[in-house]
């Protein structure tokens, strides 16, 4: 039996380890929370969902508490932005460490996660001397820099962070090895501020919006990129925010934005990403407990990570540390 905070050990057929690490951190969202959601997704029946993957699983300890010096900033709306650098620096270094023998699944938890799990599968694929590329799964592309943010929820910066955007020495931790823009994907984007705009149009990252995938349907745009990162030998992350589902299906998130992924497309787009054995890292993030009706959008991204991991076709084999 897997209980939440100890770890548990266990192989797939082929030696690989899924290590599952619980991230309950919330101080990046503008409504409290998601810091419940990696319990209320293991009680929901996760490591059943992983059931094709060994590993371990454990839940980091993370900073709750204001550290004792402050940044100051002239944004005067950023909130949190000494804790979310202490998180920040703490999932970094352990996100880096256990994707050395295992394919990790960090559970948030809000978006501002990312802001240390990118920064680590980065810096894995570098140390592996492979290109990391990332899909990212949202309503929002996350791309304000500290500058920019008019909200101050530092939930909305990962990416820019991550992809070396200006604005963020001094405040976050250097980066070892940012995520090169052009081997980005966005999809099911549906919410972009002016801000975030301008610096995606000077980026090189891909963006499809929720516009192109109803037009052309979810194959047309995930193909193309599976192949990129086949043809580099890269490894993938996936960064999936619950609120790129359309909140009729999943209602549990706290920026909900309308016209997102159907079920069908969200089915099928998990189907083609599990069959083409690329994933090697995923985040599961925004889902909050404290919103959620009867427990339906717990159920949906669960059955949603089993149908990924399902080509594995092996056992989560657990046993007593």
């Amino acid at each position: 039996m897997v209980q939440h905070g100890r770890a548990v050990r266990g192989a797939t057929a082929d030696g690989q380890r899924r290590h599952v690490l619980a991230l309950p951190f919330g101080h990046g969202a503008g409504r409290q929370g998601c810091a419940k959601g990696p319990d209320a997704l293991i009680a929901a029946g996760l490591c059943a969902a992983l059931d094709a993957c060994g590993g371990s699983i454990e839940t980091l300890a993370l900073p709750w508490d204001q550290p004792a010096h402050r940044l100051a900033h002239p944004n005067p709306a950023l909130k949190s932005l000494a804790l979310v650098r202490a998180a920040t620096q703490a999932i970094t270094q352990r996100a880096f460490e256990i994707s050395a023998d295992s394919c990790p699944v960090f559970v948030g938890g809000d978006h501002a996660i990312a802001a240390g799990t990118l920064p680590a599968m980065a810096r894995r694929a570098k140390a592996l001397g492979r290109p990391l590329f990332v899909l990212w799964l949202d309503a929002h592309p996350d791309f304000h820099t500290l500058d920019t943010t008019g909200s101050g929820n530092l939930h909305g910066v990962p990416l820019a962070y991550a992809t070396g955007q200006q604005g963020f020495a001094g405040y976050f931790p250097a980066l070892d090895a940012p995520v090169d823009p052009s081997r980005l994907c966005m999809l099911g984007i549906r919410s972009v501020d002016e801000a975030e705009s301008l610096l995606l149009a000077r980026s090189a990252v891909t963006v499809h919006r929720m516009e192109a995938i109803r037009s052309g349907g979810v194959d047309g745009l995930i193909k193309p990129f599976l192949e990129r990162v086949r043809r580099a030998n890269g490894l993938l992350h996936v960064s999936f925010d619950a609120d790129c589902l359309d909140p009729t299906l999943a209602p549990a998130v706290g920026t909900p934005v309308q016209d997102g992924l159907t079920l069908v497309q969200a089915e099928l787009l998990m189907d083609r990403l599990g069959a083409s054995g690329l994933v090697s890292s995923l985040d599961l993030v925004e889902f909050n407990p404290d919103l959620d009706e009867q427990g339906r959008t717990a159920r949906l991204l669960v059955d949603l990570i089993a149908r990924l991991f399902a080509p594995a076709g092996t056992g989560f084999r657990v046993e007593a540390a």
